[in-house]
């Protein structure tokens, strides 16, 4: 090792994630709402989902991450919709992540699931849970990650899940 590479920056980790598109018999989407934990006002929705923990594989990692966030799970877990590399700020720190999106189906439709196995992270910036209809997606003026989900739930709902995962271009906030 040169004396270059000993004094340089570590290289950041690429934090593999699986989250869930989880509908409803009405094709409703349940979100997450999330806040900056340092700044409540700065908020924006998002999929269930988190990073693989131990040698967990992806599709457990999504069920594992949508029970402790929601409590669902009797789900129908399908295919890979989209991929996408994103990188944003978070309660100090930097978050460099590799997102799977899986498609899910349950058939309950109670208005707001409880988490039931939050971390300390996600207790100081979870304001709560909500299903939404596309068209409340579509007209939304809240911030939703990934950008284009709107566009991306109804591609989804009018031509069903694509044939191979799409790439979503990546966002760095």
């Amino acid at each position: 090792m040169t004396d270059s590479a000993a004094t340089s920056e570590p290289a950041a980790v690429l934090r593999k994630v699986a989250r869930v598109v989880l509908l409803d018999p009405d094709d409703r989407i349940l979100l997450l709402h999330g806040y900056e934990p340092d700044d409540p006002g700065q908020t924006w929705w998002f999929t269930p989902g988190g990073g693989l923990e131990g040698d967990e594989t992806r599709e457990e990692a999504a069920r594992r991450e949508l029970a402790e966030e929601t409590g669902i799970t009797d789900i129908e877990l399908g295919p890979v919709l989209w991929t996408r590399y994103c990188s944003f700020p978070f309660d100090g720190r930097r978050w460099d992540q590799d997102e799977w999106y899986y498609l899910a189906r349950t058939r309950r439709t109670e208005a707001a699931p409880r988490p039931q196995a939050l971390t300390e992270l996600e207790n100081r910036s979870l304001a709560g849970l909500r299903w939404w209809t596309s068209a409340e997606l579509s007209a939304a003026r809240e911030t939703v990650y990934p950008t284009r989900l709107a566009e991306l739930l109804r591609t989804l709902l009018d031509e069903g899940p694509p044939r191979a995962p799409v790439v979503l271009a990546p966002e760095v906030v």
